[in-house]
């Protein structure tokens, strides 16, 4: 099958890569009246989706034959949103889904409003300073120059570059995971900030900035960044566990070792408001967070 699904409804939407974040954004974007058309890369993911009222099917945005031979029927979207994952892959795969996928999805749709989803990772501060998107940009580790590449394509071609903080939501959460099966580690003084959004938030960012056709960079953070020892003695008094041992700095992260506090000031003004103002905001009010973590 060929092209978008037919529809009346004024907008119509690609989501290449219907992960974690796609796949609510998926769901966001149909439940407000866009047409949409979710990308995964594999055919045996296709059952999962198999109740979503919208319409997936399976491409590699990374082949530029394949993509161009699903839409070579009439109805080019109107957006396109980059959103998929390299699923942990090293520096190849970043460079194939994240780089080659970006120039692939602009090259088939010229003209349209393109979204890339990159990280906040591409901020190599380390002194805990606030940055903005007028801040330095200039990460050290490979991983981060490639997303830093492919968001430089996108701009290039008046499209739009969405940097997420470290993302968490219903079943998903490395610091919950970490503290909760006793592996969290305070590195350190303790003293590095944590950014962090939650996945419905994120959703809601990239809908905000679809719906007003915004260009540029955007930082998707929520309000509150937490030094990280702050956090886990947080985590510790609420749920009565001890407070996890201190540890060496992981100079070794894939997306490098930074500090820095992110603003999202630039996208409250667009008009979003974060429905989890902060981590502890979610997990009081979103059951679904805590859930795989609690007996």
């Amino acid at each position: 099958m060929t092209g978008i699904p037919d529809s009346p409804r004024a907008h119509t939407a690609v989501i290449a890569g219907c992960g974690f974040v796609g796949r609510a954004l998926a769901r966001m974007l149909h439940a407000n009246g866009w047409s949409v058309l979710g990308l995964t890369f594999s055919h045996d993911s296709l059952a999962q989706f198999a109740s979503e009222p919208f319409r997936v099917v399976a491409c590699d945005i990374a082949d530029e034959t394949a993509v161009g031979a699903l839409f070579a029927a009439p109805g080019a979207p109107g957006l396109v949103i980059h959103c998929a994952s390299s699923r942990r892959g090293g520096v190849e795969e970043y460079r194939r889904v994240y780089l080659t996928g970006a120039q692939v999805l602009v090259r088939t749709f010229a003209a349209r409003h393109v979204i890339f989803t990159s990280s906040t990772s591409v901020y190599g501060q380390t002194d805990g300073e606030w940055v903005t998107e007028e801040s330095e940009a200039t990460p050290t580790r490979e991983t981060s120059r490639i997303l830093r590449e492919a968001e430089d394509h996108v701009l290039a071609h008046g499209g739009t570059v969405a940097r997420l903080a470290g993302i968490y939501g219903p079943g998903r959460s490395v610091l919950l995971e970490k503290f909760f099966n006793g592996t969290a580690v305070i590195e350190g003084d303790g003293t590095r900030w944590i950014n962090q959004a939650h996945r419905d938030d994120i959703a809601a960012a990239l809908k905000c900035i679809a719906d007003r056709g915004a260009r540029g960079v955007f930082n998707v953070s929520d309000d509150h960044p937490f030094p990280q020892r702050v956090l886990y003695a947080r985590l510790s008094s609420m749920f009565q566990r001890p407070l996890p041992k201190a540890g060496p700095v992981d100079f070794q992260r894939k997306r490098a070792w930074t500090n820095k506090q992110v603003s999202n000031a630039k996208l409250r003004a667009l008009g979003w408001t974060p429905r989890f103002p902060s981590f502890f905001d979610a997990i009081e009010i979103d059951p679904g967070l805590l859930q795989p973590f609690l007996p």
